[in-house]
């Protein structure tokens, strides 16, 4: 089982970046996968999640208008869109996958937000 995610970087305030997460090793499509962050000295928090098939998801306070979550089942990866990005979304970004008890995590992608 492996989630990895890319798409990482540094972005000035107000740019937008586009987060992967690519799923293998189990049945993607009926996973529930979330994303979350942590920032330096923060826990973690949960910034939203998408339905195993991609007709629902939810997404913080502080990120709903600006991010977007998306899924493609075909190929095993999920997405976070986001955009308008502030200081404050400066964090280690995980994509998590969950089927019943079965929960998975990938290692985090670094987004820093700054000018």
């Amino acid at each position: 089982v492996q989630l990895v995610e890319s798409g990482g970087g540094l972005v000035q305030p107000g740019g937008s970046l586009r987060l992967s997460c690519a799923a293998s090793g189990f049945t993607f499509s009926r996973y529930t996968m979330s994303w979350y962050r942590q920032a330096p000295g923060e826990e973690r928090e949960l910034v939203g999640v998408i339905s195993s098939a991609g007709g629902s998801t939810n997404y913080s306070d502080s990120v709903k208008g600006r991010f977007t979550i998306s899924r493609d089942n075909a190929k095993n990866t999920v997405y976070l869109q986001m955009n308008s990005l502030k200081f404050e979304d400066t964090a280690v970004y995980y994509c998590k996958s969950q089927y019943g008890r079965s929960v998975y995590w990938g290692q985090g992608t670094q987004v820093t937000v700054s000018s």
